[in-house]
């Protein structure tokens, strides 16, 4: 009982030392309290991102940018050209084409569909289509070929500067543009 007597005779000869003291216990506490709060929710934090994460992994759910529709979401379709037949797979390949073409306003002259080219023994089926378009047109064109599905290659392009005629509508350009895609091959 003497260390007890002796930290009352402390406190009764210095109180405001006793106060200060307090205090100082009492903040002390509640910073590690509020510390301890602050770390449960950030590991909460990291769960929750984790779990989004694995679900997004799994397919259970979409990713923000899916449900957005942005920039870099992935296309729908195979990335390969389907048809229970080669001739069939080339058929879709040149209406791909020919849609591409007629989508950002150009014109298709002639195509023809290459089934027995130089790459066909590795699956892939190719079209060259002879067409006409404006000069802005041709950027978007060739993004839309290469960025949508199926996976499509541009084989070759060469573009003539627009030259008037009679047959040609003023300021368009001559293109011949030859499009290869992978054929999945018979089910």
């Amino acid at each position: 009982m003497s260390e007890h007597n002796a930290m009352q005779r402390a406190i009764l000869r210095f109180p405001r030392a006793a106060a200060v003291a307090y205090v100082a216990i009492v903040l002390l506490s509640v910073a590690g309290a509020w510390s301890a709060i602050a770390d449960i929710v950030h590991r909460r934090a990291d769960v929750a991102a984790t779990v989004d994460i694995l679900e997004r992994l799994e397919g259970r759910r979409p990713s923000p940018r899916d449900i957005g529709g942005g920039a870099d979401t992935v296309p729908a379709g195979s990335p390969l050209l389907e048809g229970p037949t080669v001739t069939v797979a080339g058929a879709s390949l040149l209406q791909r084409v020919a849609g591409a073409v007629t989508k950002v306003g150009g014109t298709i002259l002639s195509s023809q569909v290459e089934l027995q080219g130089l790459q066909s023994k590795a699956g892939f089926v190719g079209v060259i289509a002879n067409c006409e378009l404006d000069q802005p047109a041709l950027q978007k064109l060739l993004y839309d070929l290469e960025a949508g599905m199926p996976f499509l290659f541009i084989d070759q392009l060469v573009v003539q500067a627009p030259v008037e005629s009679s047959t040609n509508q003023e300021g368009r350009m001559h293109i011949l543009l030859a499009v290869s895609g992978q054929w999945q091959g018979e089910k």
